[in-house]
């Protein structure tokens, strides 16, 4: 069944066309991940990060598929665009200009959009110039310099160059966007992620040849993958519908409403953004800390790794304050309340207006705590199994949670695309109707 799905993608030339685009655009940014910034000592900048790659440092580099590591063209990543976005809708809350434009429907939304450039262009501008200070000040395990020509000429070239790089990044995704399939930013997160689970799988089958990690351990891995994997897709899946009715009214010599509908919550509203930032938070201090030659500031860079107890109750912590706080931001009972009660709708046994919004926000808190429940749960997971039981392969987390969500978001658009022109999707019928987006 799923072969004949994937067999009907090819009868539709406009999804045909859309998905070898997307696919060739991946190709090109993995092609400009393997492209070195010049100035750069390769061989002492790898031996570097091999020794950093628990800290912030790691984390980055992990979202930008290894182009850190390498100091390629997009080192940064897509990380200043994710940044820039991020702000620009906690400050449509605190901003009126900002709250308007986020209300004008399609022009408010490019306008906003803009402004989401030039942060981006900003923020990769004061990114650059940090790395490329940094860079000059650090050297290899061995004390080889990783900048071979440290100066004012080395800065400026390493800002232009990786200032464009995550310009043409975000260029890529807005192409993807909009003449692919899927959302071009996430996709291009998803490529960096998964490209790099081939070496991690054949450093397992190494531990197995040399003896080091047994079958029996890597088939109970293999099983935790698939039960975590099908835990974040139920979830994710997972909504609590709240039953609206809309009063009938006439409208010329039309009646409209009547009907019964209802209002999904997502349990994990925030996505994935409450692990970013929480691991962002807590691996600054202990990376900066971790540079620094002074007894106690090494304890605490130690302290704060992945797998001691400090550093995990501190991650849950935040995972829980930022699952509230941006489900907050991005979610407004009270609009919702309003717009609702504008179209005559309600929900039964509620009164509309202030009542409705109290309890929409009530709803809404409760199953966000289950949210940030599910997300500490898979991000906690591969620190305490890789601390404690020295496993070696990668299978939770924040990666886990946005190949998954990546993954079903592009499933859902194919699955869109194949069913309104008739053609029966990846799942068997039926089924495919209730593959749902995030």
């Amino acid at each position: 069944m799923i072969g004949s799905g994937f067999g009907n993608i090819f009868k539709i030339p406009e999804l045909k066309r859309r998905i070898l685009f997307t696919l060739a655009l991946l190709v090109v940014y993995r092609i400009g991940v393997q492209i070195p910034t010049p100035g750069i000592d390769s061989i002492a900048l790898a031996s570097f990060f091999a020794k950093a790659k628990e800290g912030l440092l790691g984390l980055f580099n992990m979202f930008s598929g290894g182009a850190l590591e390498r100091l390629s063209v997009f080192a940064l990543g897509i990380m200043p665009y994710i940044s820039a976005s991020i702000i620009l809708q906690l400050l449509t809350v605190t901003i009126p200009h900002l709250e308007r434009l986020s209300k004008e429907g399609e022009q408010g939304r490019k306008k906003i959009t803009q402004y989401t450039r030039y942060g981006t262009v900003l923020l990769s501008i004061i990114q650059g110039f940090g790395i490329a200070v940094g860079l000059e000040s650090m050297t290899a395990p061995g004390g080889a310099p990783i900048v071979l020509a440290p100066g004012w000429g080395f800065r400026l070239m390493t800002v232009i160059t990786l200032t464009a790089g995550t310009a043409f990044i975000m260029w890529l995704g807005e192409q993807i966007t909009e003449h692919g399939i899927g959302n071009g930013i996430s996709l291009i997160i998803f490529a960096g992620i998964v490209v790099r689970m081939p070496a991690a799988m054949g450093n397992s089958f190494r531990l197995i040849r040399t003896g080091e990690m047994g079958v029996f351990p890597i088939l109970v891995l293999i099983l935790l993958m698939v039960v975590v994997v099908s835990f974040i897709i139920f979830v994710e899946q997972g909504q609590r519908r709240i039953p609206v009715q809309y009063a009938k009214r006439v409208v010329g010599r039309r009646m409209y409403g009547g009907q019964s509908t209802h209002l999904p919550l997502k349990i994990n509203t925030s996505g994935v953004i409450p692990p970013i930032f929480a691991s962002s938070i807590i691996m600054f201090p202990a990376t900066i800390a971790s540079f620094i030659q002074i007894p106690w500031m090494q304890s605490a860079a130690h302290a704060l790794r992945p797998g001691n107890v400090l550093y995990e109750l501190l991650y849950v912590g935040f995972i829980f304050f930022f699952c509230y706080f941006y489900t907050a931001v991005t979610f407004n009972p009270v609009d919702v309340a309003d717009n609702m009660k504008k179209q005559g709708g309600y929900i039964p046994g509620i009164r509309p207006g202030k009542r409705t919004a109290d309890y929409i926000d009530r709803v809404l808190t409760r199953i966000t705590l289950g949210g940030a429940i599910y997300v500490s749960m898979v991000c906690v997971l591969p620190s305490i199994l890789i601390s404690q039981f020295n496993v070696p392969f990668y299978f939770g987390g924040t990666a886990l949670l946005i190949v998954v969500g990546v993954a079903i978001d592009t499933i859902a658009q194919i699955e869109s695309h194949m069913l309104s022109r008739h053609y029966e999707g990846f799942l068997k019928k039926g089924a495919a109707t209730r593959v749902r987006g995030r």
